[in-house]
């Protein structure tokens, strides 16, 4: 099954969020997003630009950490996302 623009957003997302405020850097997110490294820049920068995540520099290392917005979209999408599938809708 492939997954569409907002579930893989929904994926990249969830992985920034469970690392709190330590964030996390490109390689798990392809790892855990499965995607290539261009195709992850290319959602990274999007959620950047659209103030759902910061990128910082930590130590020389680029790392990605949720902001609140980042958060409430996640939250809503994931109620969007139950609702639908209650009623039998794909997203």
């Amino acid at each position: 099954m492939y997954r569409n623009s907002f579930q893989i957003t929904e994926d990249i997302l969830g992985s920034i969020s469970q690392q709190g405020t330590e964030g996390t850097t490109i390689t798990p997110l392809i790892r855990e997003a499965n995607l290539s490294h261009k195709r992850t820049l290319g959602f990274i920068n999007k959620l950047t630009e659209s103030n759902l995540i910061n990128r910082i520099e930590v130590r020389g290392k680029t790392v990605f950490v949720i902001t609140q917005r980042g958060k409430v979209y996640l939250n809503e999408y994931k109620k969007f996302a139950s609702i639908a599938e209650n009623f039998g809708l794909e997203i």
